[in-house]
């Protein structure tokens, strides 16, 4: 008989995928408030039972979710500061791929959690190990291509808080605009134009 891994079962149990999904859903919809067991039951049109097979409590169900942005959001941008680039315009041109890929960094979600780190202590000192985590992340970006600690914090400090500020805001703009202040602002957080080749790529990718 072949093994199912825990967290792939089908049938009536489910999975754990498609429960942290359908809380996800809700989270960035409604809020962490909406996320509970018997809505998401009847959405899914799953018994309670199901969710128990998975989760032992709904405070396991938001740990997990906690997790999921962790991993997905931090994970992917310190990977993406630490991808090989020549230069300092082009490794700050592999972080803004997660301002224009939802699929390495899902704004949404840092604004749910953001949102939840309100009224929750302890999720307010998880995000705010996060928020440190990302900009030594950064800050280590810029030292590597040779600027000092000092100035190295400074613009780590700005690109982030500038992004933050984007996903607080809740700001729409189309992409093609976006795209096009990316090169001015590469010049502005690094003090040096992108060249055309590495502008080329960035467009060429999004």
């Amino acid at each position: 008989m072949e093994k199912i891994e825990p967290g792939k079962r089908t049938g009536w149990r489910a999975s754990e995928e498609i429960w942290l999904d359908a809380a996800y859903t809700l989270l960035i919809e409604s809020g962490v408030e909406a996320v509970k067991v018997m809505p998401l039951a009847k959405i899914l049109n799953l018994s309670r039972t199901s969710f128990y097979w998975h989760f032992s409590n709904r405070d396991a169900l938001l740990d997990a979710l906690v997790e999921k942005w962790k991993q997905r959001n931090t994970g992917n941008l310190i990977r993406q500061t630490e991808k090989y680039a020549e230069t300092i315009t082009e490794s700050v041109f592999n972080l803004f791929d997660c301002w224009i890929d939802s699929n390495l960094f899902d704004a949404r979600m840092d604004f749910a959690i953001r949102h939840w780190a309100l009224n929750s202590s302890k999720l307010k000192d998880t995000l705010e190990e996060t928020d440190k985590r990302r900009i030594d992340a950064i800050c280590s970006m810029f030292i590597r291509f040779g600027f000092d600690q000092r100035h190295a914090e400074i613009r780590a400090h700005t690109i982030y808080y500038t992004q933050v500020g984007y996903i607080s805001m809740m700001v729409e703009e189309p992409l093609a605009d976006r795209l096009k202040r990316m090169p001015d602002y590469i010049e502005t957080f690094t003090g040096t134009p992108p060249s055309r080749a590495e502008i080329a790529r960035f467009m060429a990718r999004h």
